[in-house]
Parts: C-alpha cells; sequence; structure tokens
C-alpha cells in the first residue's frame, strides 16, 4: 500500500462514520492516525457526546475484533486480562482469557476504576502482553486501546496516573456539535433511545485482517527529515523549560510525536513528514503527558492554551 491509499481510506471512513457521528471529522483523523502507528487514545468529553459510538464505528470500519470493558469501582484485574481458573474435570488450571485479549479494546470511563486495575493495562498498551501468574501471554499485534472518561464528576472516580496517560499518543476532547450538525444528529438516530445499530446504518468493514497489517506498514516508509525529528524534540524539551509546567514531555513522547507525524503525512498522501505534521498533532499528543505548576493552577493556566504558545514560539525549520 502507498500513501494514497491511506488517504482515500481516511477519506472514505470520514464520510461513512460522518452520517453516523455529527462533528466527527477532525476526532476521527487523530483516531486514525493513533491507529495507523499502533498508537492507544483517550477521548475526553461529559456523556452523550458521541466518544463510545465514535470507537465502535471507528472499529467496526476498520474491521477489527471489538470488545469492550464497562470500567466501574470493583472491576479487577483480573476481570480485564483473565486468570487461570482450576478445571475440576481435567484436574488442571487453564486461562480463562479476558477482554483485554482482542484487537480493538473500548474501555468505557476508565477513571471510574481503581488504580490496581488501571495498572493491569499497563504492560497491556505498552508491550502488547500480559503476564498471569508469572507466564506471559502475547495479545494481537492489532491491540489498540481506546479509552473514555467524563471530565465533570469527579466523585467516585480515579484519576489516571501519568505512568498510564503517557501510554496515551493522543488526548481528545471531545464536545458539543453545531447547531445544526446536533439537528442531523437528532433526525438520524431519534427512531430509539439506546445505542443505533451499526448494521441498519451501513456501516461495513473497509478492510480485513491482510490490509490492517498492510495500511500499518504505510508510515515507516514515510521520509522523517533529521530537521523534522529535531524538531519534535524541540518542542517536547520547551515544555520542560516552560515556568507554568512542573512536568514536561518525556523522550518517548517525542518519539511517539514523531511517528505520529509519519501517519500524518501518509494521510495527506505525502511519503515525507514536514513540520506542521508535528506541529499540528503536538497539542492533542501533549496535553495529558504535561503537570502545570500549582501557582500556575491558581491562575486558572490552560495547558492547551500553554501547548499552543509554545508551538508558536519554537521556530519550525524551513
Amino acid at each position: 500500500m502507498t500513501p494514497d491509499h491511506v488517504q482515500r481510506l481516511l477519506a472514505a471512513l470520514t464520510e461513512r462514520i460522518g452520517r453516523v457521528v455529527m462533528d466527527s471529522e477532525v476526532n476521527l483523523r487523530y483516531a486514525f492516525v493513533a491507529f495507523l502507528v499502533r498508537g492507544h487514545l483517550l477521548l475526553e468529553g461529559v456523556p452523550g457526546t458521541g466518544k463510545t459510538m465514535l470507537a465502535r464505528c471507528l472499529a467496526r470500519c476498520l474491521g477489527l475484533e471489538l470488545r469492550r470493558v464497562q470500567c466501574t469501582p470493583d472491576l479487577m484485574p483480573g476481570d480485564v486480562v483473565g486468570a487461570n481458573v482450576f478445571d475440576f474435570k481435567t484436574q488442571s488450571f487453564a486461562l480463562t482469557k479476558g477482554p483485554v485479549f482482542t484487537e480493538f479494546l473500548l474501555a468505557d470511563e476508565i477513571n471510574r476504576t481503581p488504580p490496581k486495575t488501571q495498572s493491569a493495562l499497563l504492560e497491556a498498551m505498552q508491550e502488547r502482553s500480559v503476564t498471569i501468574d508469572g507466564v506471559t501471554h502475547a495479545l494481537s499485534p492489532r491491540f489498540l486501546v481506546v479509552a473514555t472518561q467524563n471530565p465533570v464528576e469527579h466523585e467516585g472516580t480515579y484519576p489516571l496516573p501519568e505512568a498510564q496517560l503517557d501510554r496515551f499518543l493522543f488526548k481528545l476532547v471531545v464536545g458539543y456539535p453545531r447547531e445544526d450538525q446536533e439537528v442531523a444528529a437528532v433526525l438520524a438516530h431519534a427512531n430509539a433511545s439506546g445505542m443505533p445499530d451499526l448494521d441498519a446504518l451501513g456501516l461495513e468493514p473497509l478492510l480485513e485482517g491482510p490490509h490492517v497489517d498492510a495500511l500499518r506498514e504505510v508510515p515507516k516508509h514515510v521520509r522523517l527529515e533529521p530537521r523534522v525529528a529535531h524538531y519534535a524534540v524541540q518542542l517536547a524539551r520547551a515544555t520542560r523549560q516552560h515556568p507554568s509546567l512542573a512536568v514536561g514531555l518525556s523522550p518517548r513522547a517525542a518519539t511517539m510525536l514523531a511517528a505520529a507525524a509519519r501517519a500524518n503525512a501518509a494521510c495527506e498522501g505525502r511519503d515525507f513528514a514536514l513540520p506542521d505534521d508535528v506541529k499540528n498533532l503536538f497539542v492533542a499528543a501533549a496535553r495529558h503527558r504535561v503537570v502545570v505548576t500549582p501557582a500556575a493552577e491558581m491562575e486558572d493556566v490552560r495547558i492547551d492554551d500553554v501547548l499552543a504558545q509554545l508551538a508558536h514560539q519554537v521556530p519550525a525549520p524551513r
């Protein structure tokens, strides 16, 4: 496959999913970039804005096996990764696989489950494997996590630790649609109060397994010039020096940003990455990784504003 194939597929995804999830074009592009480079995605927004629907539609159109976990305070690590269960017939232990053994894991309201269970996903997200009773089990090479969380409610929630946040390539803020888009959504989905039937909406897979693997090889062949890589590093280092930020981006974050820039170039049909690819993805790749200082928090400094300022101040290579 070539970058032209990637560009055409993104256009088809945007058109098809746009009929179901209104105002999804921008977030869908970020989600597709994350998919191309095997990155994970964190969607944040109030209930009812289409976070879960966007994830379900994306999994369906990409032809990926989807399993969903509803995160609750009593969810245990074994409920996610699985456990060895004794079989009285065979008088031996057998592995009962959890929902993490899939291609597309939707972790709904991930901040409602305690840190012990959240940490069960750390190894899975970073190494695509899980260790159960000392034995490491490989996950699907197509494994992808899309997690959602509600930023408004704080009672009964557990903020994600920085170590886990750093595993997500992007944090996307899902807001309210425009009035005309909301009217279109009401007209399209007012036949039932529950989750719309994706089959009835005509959402058929656009890819099959081998095509998924071939598609994910395309960004590897997109040329990344040293000056573009240097620009990604400069942006990351600038976050570590800003007076309003107590914690800046890690070297892993800079690497993931550069990888995402290659995928974004492929989405434009190019076989080379530009500084604009890095710049356009910077805020979404950084907003969940940086921590504001207590003084800046008291002054109600917004993380996105700080990052936008840095993107403007750090000169892009010509």
